[in-house]
């Protein structure tokens, strides 16, 4: 079964296309970043007009990539939510009309699923059961992971998640958007430990985050000067240490409290080479595994929605095809929790 991947929640318009005896074929990929860049953040409006523009030649650039004609689908996968609603829509209305015009499915991916699953993609993909940290501007959530759909929410975040304090720390240090490469490229000649912050419910006794004191002491440190070019790459380095603290505490403590071996991390700030070589050496000395997707598979991506929709399409037997080829329309959902995804 050969599926064709939209992603357009936000800022990157990705299309891929995935065979469920090939694996991946083609992947193209649009970042919106330096059109979003001057303003210091997202613009829903502007997002939206760029997926317009950059999905079917995209698709096109796929299925050339693939040496496949666009009748060899069997069906297309778009993000459905959570999202901007603009920007779900432009995905979904040109996923759903497709798939209706090949008269293949069209399924409906919850964008956390995808990238929860995204792992599963690597070389040595995890098993069921395991936790899982996602890990985004939008999101920071811990979930218990029993098998596709079967999710349980251990943790989430009760104000910004850690993408976003990457961001808003970021541009308090006058650093580009997005903020977690910034800060953490500027980190690198920086020592954590010289400017003190704290990490946000460290030692409360749930699995749940917050991240918006952290912002708030930046600021407050930024406030009070910053004498040279160092201190300003000490503090940037405090800031990932007091955030990929926080992520590594939870995590163990979720895998202590569950009794699973496997922790997956995803969603954009996965790619944090801090996070990932601390999260490493807990996991080992716990007796843990930890995996991660590949790089270019940590940001938002067509990849992961084609093989999330082809796991759903799969788990649904043949039976769910072809009574989804009747396409009577679409819809989007831009929040939309995912302990709330029925198991197929």
């Amino acid at each position: 079964m050969k599926v064709l991947g939209i992603e357009t929640s936000c800022d990157e318009t990705g299309v891929a296309l995935y065979c469920t005896e090939r694996g991946l074929l083609g992947q193209a990929l649009h970042s919106q970043i330096a059109m979003h860049e001057r303003y210091g953040g997202v613009v829903p409006e502007l997002a939206s007009r760029d997926h317009i523009r950059r999905v079917l030649p995209l698709a096109a650039d796929v299925l050339a990539q693939a040496r496949l004609p666009v009748a060899a689908l069997d069906a297309i996968a778009y993000t459905e939510g959570p999202g901007l609603a603009g920007a779900l829509l432009v995905g979904a209305g040109i996923g759903a009309s497709m798939a209706f015009a090949l008269g293949i499915p069209a399924i409906g991916v919850h964008h956390l699923e995808a990238h929860l699953l995204s792992p599963l993609l690597s070389a040595d993909p995890p098993a069921f059961p395991f936790v899982a940290l996602l890990v985004s501007g939008g999101h920071t959530q811990l979930m218990d992971v029993a098998g596709i759909g079967r999710y349980e929410l251990l943790g989430d975040t009760l104000d910004d998640a850690a993408g976003e304090a990457f961001d808003k720390s970021a541009q308090l240090l006058g650093l580009g958007y997005p903020g977690g490469p910034a800060i953490a490229q500027l980190a690198e000649g920086g020592q954590a430990g010289r400017h003190r912050l704290p990490r946000p419910m460290l030692h409360s006794d749930d699995l749940d985050f917050s991240f918006s004191g952290l912002k708030t002491a930046v600021l407050t440190a930024v406030r009070r000067g910053i004498a040279d070019e160092q201190a300003r790459a000490d503090l940037a380095a405090e800031i990932e240490a007091a955030i990929v603290d926080v992520l590594v505490a939870k995590s163990l403590r979720a895998l202590q409290r569950t009794g699973r071996r496997q922790l997956v991390v995803a969603g954009g700030v996965s790619a944090n080479r801090r996070l990932r070589a601390q999260l490493g050496e807990a996991c080992a000395r716990s007796g843990a595994r930890v995996t991660f997707p590949e790089l270019a598979l940590c940001s938002d991506n067509g990849a992961m929605i084609a093989f999330a929709g082809a796991l759903r399409l799969q788990a649904d037997g043949q039976a769910g095809i072809a009574a989804g080829a009747q396409i009577d329309g679409f819809r989007v959902q831009p929040r939309w929790p995912l302990d709330a995804l029925p198991a197929p």
